[in-house]
This record gives structure tokens, C-alpha cells and sequence, in this order.
């Protein structure tokens, strides 16, 4: 739900990071485009969706070769499937799934 609510361009970007403070997380932690580059990153590497469901769900542009004025895919089935394995991912995680600390590179 998280990531369909980022897309929303109806949003203010200061809205978008308060959002992150609703779930715990402060704005110099994490920005709107944080949360939406990291469920980008996630649900390809780690989830493995097509990237092209990925963008459509992020509202992006989706390339294609025979240009965008041809590609009116919307692929919602597939993206029902992915926005629901999303959930369940962040359910995991909030339920102590075994997450691995990232550190900064001293």
C-alpha cells in the first residue's frame, strides 16, 4: 500500500515524508524517493518482478522499442500479484524476519 500511496501525484513531496515518520522513520532517514528507489530495488533484485511492472507501478515511463505512443499496457493482474507480495515482504519484515544491517562505510 506503501509505494501505491507514493505514487499518488496528487502528494505533496513534504507529505510523502511525513508519511515516513508515520511508520516510524525520520525525514533525514529516508525521503519519498528513498522509499520508492529502495521498493524498486527490492521488488526486482529481491522479490524478482519485471522491471517493466515495476515502473508502471511507479508511474514511470516505460520504454519500449517501438516507442510509448504504441505501449498501452497496464499489466494490472501482474500488478495486483506484485503490490500484494510487496505487502506481504513488509509484513515479514515488521514481524522480525531476518533482516541484515547495512553499515557505513567507515
Amino acid at each position: 500500500m506503501l509505494l501505491g500511496i507514493l505514487e499518488a501525484p496528487q502528494l505533496s513531496v513534504d507529505f510523502r515524508g511525513q508519511l515516513g515518520a508515520t511508520v516510524g522513520i525520520a525525514k533525514d532517514e529516508m525521503s519519498g524517493h528513498g522509499f520508492r528507489a529502495m521498493a524498486r530495488t527490492i521488488l526486482d533484485e529481491v522479490l524478482g518482478f519485471r522491471p517493466d511492472f515495476i515502473e508502471h507501478q511507479l508511474a514511470h515511463a516505460v520504454r519500449d522499442p517501438n516507442g510509448r505512443a504504441y505501449n498501452r499496457t497496464a499489466h494490472l493482474a501482474e500488478r495486483r500479484k506484485m503490490m500484494q507480495a510487496w505487502a506481504d515482504y513488509l509484513d515479514k519484515l515488521k514481524n522480525g524476519a531476518d533482516v541484515i544491517p547495512i553499515l557505513k562505510a567507515s
